[in-house]
């Protein structure tokens, strides 16, 4: 049987970066949801991913600011 919203580490994980780039549909945002809850290793991802966008985005500005 084939479960649309189930989606693999590997999967979550593409939509996690996909994101940064451009808006999740809303299946995809629940299949996300979904796995988060049976899963602590993409949650974990997701964060670090977020760390990095905030480290990045801080660089940026110390770097436009320093010049």
């Amino acid at each position: 049987m084939n479960y649309p919203l189930r989606r693999t580490c590997r999967e979550v994980a593409a939509l996690i970066l996909a994101r940064e780039d451009r808006a999740l549909t809303p299946a995809e945002r629940l299949a996300v949801r979904i796995h988060f809850l049976v899963c602590k290793a993409c949650p974990n991802f997701a964060q670090e991913v977020r760390t990095m966008r905030q480290a990045l985005d801080g660089w940026r500005n110390y770097r436009d600011a320093q010049e």
